[in-house]
């Protein structure tokens, strides 16, 4: 595995201790505090795995240059007649990122009635409300254990259709490994 695929998956794990820890009875602060960090976390290992799956397949002969922007977030300009990778940055929604890996390395569109898509999507509202918030966001243990999950059950489906086996972290659900 990867150096960067390690750091994925050390990122999903500290996630998941930081929700362990909100469960732990200290005061409400450190509860807020464990859950903001719990739920930060799980979307910096989804957006890593995106892109570790995403610079992998970069190197395929059969992309076009918008193809290759996309799943290296990088812009994409005509020059002299050609499309040609920028070194700018050109951010992709989420979604459409996985939407895009998903069709383009397994051949299959997404199942957007599969459970995981619509986790998925509340995961990606409760973040929006903390990242971008405009009022006091209602983040709960139950909405981060639910976004964690969704953030598991998302890069277990792109493995799945990609690589045809599993992430080896389900098997722990939202059990953390580590001990902080």
């Amino acid at each position: 595995m990867a150096e960067f695929d390690i750091f994925a998956d050390q990122l999903l794990e500290e996630a998941k201790r930081f929700l362990e820890r909100a469960s732990e009875p200290v005061d409400a602060v450190a509860e807020a505090a464990n859950l903001h960090a719990a739920l930060m976390l799980s979307f910096c290992a989804l957006e890593a795995r995106i892109n570790s799956i995403g610079e992998e397949a970069s190197f395929r002969t059969d992309l076009s240059a918008q193809e290759r922007g996309l799943l290296l977030e990088r812009d994409v300009r005509l020059e002299d007649g050609e499309f040609r990778l920028q070194n700018g940055l050109k951010i992709a929604r989420l979604e459409d990122r996985i939407e895009f890996l998903h069709v383009k390395l397994s051949g299959r569109p997404v199942d957007k009635s599969a459970g995981w898509w619509g986790q998925l999507g509340s995961a990606v509202r409760l973040r929006n409300d903390l990242t971008h918030a405009k009022a006091v966001p209602c983040v709960t243990q139950t909405g981060v254990r639910n976004s964690i999950g969704a953030v598991v059950a998302t890069i277990d489906a792109l493995c799945k259709a990609i690589y045809g086996k599993k992430l080896p972290a389900v098997d722990l659900g939202l059990q953390s490994r580590l001990r902080f």
